[in-house]
């Protein structure tokens, strides 16, 4: 069940991965709300009904709080990590907007570049989910 917390010991591949994927949200969610400010603002798609820089500053919060949820609570990764790729699928519009509206930030500056981009997002939602299970199968319970 996704709500019950972990017992067992996570391969060392997949704590990599989490660990990881941890730092990486982190470092993101610093430059939300730090260097890289401008940037995400101009991410966020103009029918979002807050202030743009609300959203940056909130979505950065959020990003380092997750990071910090898949480092600290290992015993709760699985939920941890889907909420991450819910995360993930939520800001998806964002990469969407920088696309269709041709908007150069974080380097991207052609429409192919931002395209490419747009097939990695999917690639997060997998690392998200595959970082917070075991990679086993769970066995059928006998509630007899």
């Amino acid at each position: 069940m996704l709500l019950t917390p972990n017992t067992t010991r996570q391969p060392r591949l997949r704590a990599f991965a989490r660990i990881a994927l941890g730092v990486i949200l982190a470092i993101a969610g610093i430059g939300h709300l730090t260097a890289q400010r401008d940037e995400f603002q101009a991410q966020v798609p103009d029918w979002v009904p807050f202030d743009k820089d609300f959203v940056v500053l909130a979505s950065g919060a959020v990003e380092i709080g997750l990071a910090i949820a898949l480092i600290a609570l290992p015993r709760y990764r699985r939920l941890v990590s889907w909420v991450v790729a819910a995360f993930f699928v939520a800001v998806f519009p964002g990469n969407i907007h920088q696309y269709v509206e041709h908007i150069d930030a974080f380097g991207l500056d052609t429409d192919a570049e931002r395209l490419t981009r747009l097939f990695f997002q999917p690639v997060l939602v997998i690392w998200a989910i595959f970082a917070g299970t075991d990679g086993r199968r769970a066995e059928p319970r006998d509630d007899r």
